[in-house]
């Protein structure tokens, strides 16, 4: 009988062991995973620090022991893998009763990813939290629990979180604005505290692009959030516990900190077993995520993908990407060699009642990648302008000047308006590589309650086609 590993218990991991055993049931499927957790959404945990989840479970999708007796996969939490021996194809794993060496056949690397450590001073003082597992959320959600049972304070129904600074526990400091800050943001003025966020660049979320940054960044201003941009963090003050977020041009006082400024790779693992990592820093592979190694493959938030547009590796961590290539994993490892296709860089992110979306590339980088951008953002009703609901929508569109080809984008509205979800529409052009007339000419939906005649990113073809 084969044998299948799986280092790592999340999306990846599990998706690669749930599809190899379903299509191969006499594989024996074995997963090490490190802590208690599998299978759970990590993208849910500013939801559940926020409150709007009530547990840590219902971000779970399928239970150890449902991978256990319903799968037939051996699932060994609590198992921490410390080497590969590639040449006697063997993985060992500590646990509480001792160490464990395993044979394998076949090899996923499925190690995820690492909160990024700035080079800022105080990481380790007592108050100072990262969001990159279910641990970090418990530990956030507990917090808040206890600052708002402290303060005795009571949940805002209307207006800004945190209008009135004097009602608000706090004050918090947010290190990073990318996802998870922006997303954290909401979490922490919705429980009434007091909210810095500190971003050391001009704007926030970077990858989105200028205009849709600027009218989240807006967004959050006007709900109560203090944001200071050009805002290096050198130093979390303080003595064992966090005081103070320390920049290079003021020390704003503070009683907690979250730092998200992204994450990197965990390849340490991989890379003293001889794979080889690629030119993003994470594990290079081949279309059927494959590594140099043979038998030895590697997906999710430690592997690099494939750029549809540039057709270059790219490192891109989202759990979708995750799923796919670990689901590929498993049926190639069952039989069928299947490729986990390419990357857009497609993302969504929602702040208090604000929602955006991204995917392809964006002047900047799609100039490094050799084209000629041009780029237009247009505002537009979201929904029929006799309908009685409705609001605006911004969309932006990069093309490349001489062929036309659409290269990437972006949207931006109220939440529920749609910016979401007609960027799908916009994921496929750049996937495809349309130009913008042919994406001016796709038969799109059309009803008063959801938009408009033409719908907005037809417009924004239309214009930016006009522009060329």
């Amino acid at each position: 009988m084969d044998t299948f590993v799986v280092v790592g218990g999340d999306a990846a991991g599990m998706s690669a062991a749930s599809k190899a055993k379903r299509d191969d049931p006499s594989l024996d499927v074995v997963v090490f995973e490190r802590g208690e957790w599998v299978s759970y959404g990590a993208c849910g945990l500013p939801y559940y620090v926020k409150g709007e989840i009530q547990s840590l479970e219902e971000l779970v999708s399928v239970t150890p022991e449902q991978f256990r007796e319903e799968r037939d996969i051996d699932l060994r939490t609590g198992h921490d893998v410390v080497d590969i021996d590639t040449d006697e194809q063997t993985v060992t794993a500590t646990h509480a009763d001792g160490e464990t060496v395993q044979p394998y056949d076949r090899l996923l690397v499925a190690t995820g990813a690492a909160a990024v450590e700035p080079p800022i001073e105080g990481l380790d003082r007592e108050g100072v939290y990262t969001l990159g597992s279910m641990s970090d959320g418990n530990d956030l959600r507990e917090y808040v629990a206890r600052a708002r049972a402290e303060g005795d304070l009571e949940q805002p129904d209307e207006g800004p979180a945190c209008q009135y600074l004097k009602s608000c526990a706090g004050p918090v400091g947010v290190v990073g604005g990318g996802y998870i800050g922006v997303e954290m943001v909401e979490a922490l003025a919705a429980n009434s505290f007091e909210v810095h966020l500190f971003q050391r660049g001009e704007r926030i979320l970077k990858p989105f692009g200028p205009d849709i940054a600027d009218t989240v960044l807006e967004h959050i201003r006007d709900q109560g959030v203090v944001v200071h941009l050009d805002a290096a963090v050198t130093e979390l003050a303080g003595g064992d516990t966090v005081g103070a977020v320390v920049t290079e041009a003021e020390r704003v006082p503070v009683d907690m900190a979250l730092v998200g400024t992204g994450v990197r790779p965990r390849t340490a693992l991989a890379e003293a077993a001889g794979v080889e990592c690629g030119e993003t820093g994470a594990i290079a592979t081949d279309s059927y995520r494959e590594t140099n190694v043979p038998d030895v493959y590697a997906a999710g938030d430690c592997a690099e993908a494939t750029h549809v547009v540039t057709g270059d590796p790219a490192y891109v961590p989202l759990a979708l990407t995750a799923n796919r290539h670990g689901r590929a994993v498993g049926a190639t490892v069952a039989g069928t060699p299947t490729e986990g296709g390419g990357v857009a860089g497609t993302a969504a992110v929602k702040s208090f009642d604000v929602e955006a979306s991204r995917t392809g590339l964006f002047p900047e980088a799609a100039e490094a990648a050799g084209f000629d951008p041009i780029s237009r953002t247009i505002t537009t009703k979201s929904r029929a302008g006799y309908y009685p609901e409705g609001g605006k929508i911004d969309v932006t569109l990069v093309a490349d000047r001489g062929t036309g080809r659409v290269l990437g984008g972006g949207l931006v509205s109220a939440y529920g308006e749609g910016a979401v979800h007609r960027s799908h529409a916009l994921v496929g052009a750049v996937t495809e590589g349309v130009t913008v007339d042919e994406l001016a000419n796709y038969d799109l939906a059309y009803a008063p309650p959801f938009n408009t005649t033409w719908d907005p990113v037809l417009t924004a073809a239309k214009v930016l086609g006009g522009d060329r």
